[in-house]
């Protein structure tokens, strides 16, 4: 148990603008019979039994154990796995594609289970994780696109993205929530042909919600730093096919959620490619660096780019998003004047008359940004023949 004897952190830019659209708290089960029983009588008062059972399916199955996944060995033409069924064991044999560069999952497997059902059939789950690397212990929430279980794409890997809260980061991630429309956002764009089938990697930010960490390893303090760049990729490869290089790698995250997967990018360039970073968070302002700059100062993107780019590191992509509405443009156009160059690829996209929140940044994404960094990263390759 860590002990924080610090006093309670100021609010971080924008805190209170995030708290607008913080994971809601998902009700108890009594209140969701409740709510649930109601939404029967009223649907068989009006006579509208169809819209019922549309709505009942949001909530079929949460809690139930998901597995995601079809087995490798399945021949072309078998039938789709249906989400949530069972999935087989892990295999490192070579992929009908022949790309060196396909990991199969290497397990363990985590247990998951539902929390959400999308219209489409596709599932959130969740699951808990303890950290080997860096000995913390939480919850990560997960979801794949219908690509993952056509037999088509059986043996190839899948690029993740890693999505990021603001707001406390814990207990939950808002990504998680189907209101926000992440998920759903990414199968228009596959069916549009704009966004690549991402597997969806949500954890949780924070240790606790009494503190921000900044995603990083600050002296005494849990590691959240390890957590997210070692931790949860590693959690990603046991349970999912991915790619092994870096080309399969992003972020993306909001708010305090956008410092960390755009720190965290400058920090491993060699693990992670691409980042989409919204709301204007560039530095690290944690209350607990209090007594150890030097290891903030290895944690300011500010540095880590100006390091990258007289190292001639390799190429990394930043996309900022800011919606008109909110302060902290100016933050990311300095940044992007100074730091800008040679591998440190950046570009700025403006939300028309979007706020400081999840729902506006995920308007972003759908207008270019999910089709930004789907041409900086490695798609999906079906069998042939």
């Amino acid at each position: 148990m860590h002990q924080h004897p610090q006093p309670p952190a100021p609010p971080r830019p924008h805190e209170a603008e995030e708290s607008q659209y913080r994971q809601p708290q998902q009700p108890g089960r009594s209140r969701r019979r409740i709510w649930i029983a109601g939404v029967v009588v009223l649907a068989l008062l009006l006579g509208a039994g169809g819209f019922a059972a549309w709505k009942l399916d949001w909530f079929s199955g949460n809690g139930d154990a998901v597995t995601f996944g079809k087995q490798p060995s399945s021949p072309a033409g078998s039938e789709k796995q249906t989400p949530g069924a069972p999935a087989a064991s892990a295999s490192a044999s070579p992929t009908p594609t022949g790309d060196p560069d396909v990991q199969m999952p290497s397990g363990p497997k985590s247990d998951f289970k539902q929390t959400t059902k999308l219209d489409d059939g596709t599932i959130i789950a969740k699951t808990r994780l303890a950290g080997a690397k860096s000995g913390f212990e939480g919850d990560v929430w997960v979801w794949a696109p219908k690509e993952y279980d056509d037999p088509k794409y059986a043996k190839s890997a899948f690029p993740v993205l890693i999505a990021l809260p603001g707001g406390n980061g814990y207990p939950n991630n808002y990504w998680a929530d189907r209101s926000l429309g992440l998920q759903k956002a990414i199968t228009e764009g596959v069916q549009a042909g704009t966004s690549l089938p991402f597997i969806v990697i949500m954890p949780v930010l924070n240790p606790d919600s009494k503190y921000y960490y900044d995603g990083a390893d600050i002296p005494g303090q849990p590691k959240m730093g390890t957590w997210i760049a070692e931790d949860v990729p590693d959690f990603t490869r046991a349970n999912f096919r991915t790619y092994k290089s870096r080309d399969g790698w992003a972020f993306m995250g909001s708010s305090s959620g956008a410092f960390v997967g755009m720190k965290t990018l400058l920090q491993h360039p060699d693990k992670f490619k691409a980042v989409i970073a919204s709301g204007g968070e560039i530095v690290p302002d944690s209350p607990l660096w209090k007594g150890h700059q030097a290891e903030m100062d290895a944690n300011n993107p500010e540095v880590l780019a100006k390091k990258l780019i007289d190292t001639n590191g390799p190429e990394v992509y930043i996309n900022f998003q800011i919606g008109t509405k909110e302060s902290g443009k100016d933050r990311m156009t300095k940044f992007v004047q100074s730091y800008g160059k040679g591998p440190v690829k950046t570009t700025i996209r403006d939300i028309q008359n979007g706020e400081h929140n999840g729902w506006h940044y995920v308007r972003g994404m759908k207008e270019g940004s999910l089709e930004w960094i789907s041409k900086v990263l490695k798609g999906p390759k079906p069998a042939t023949g």
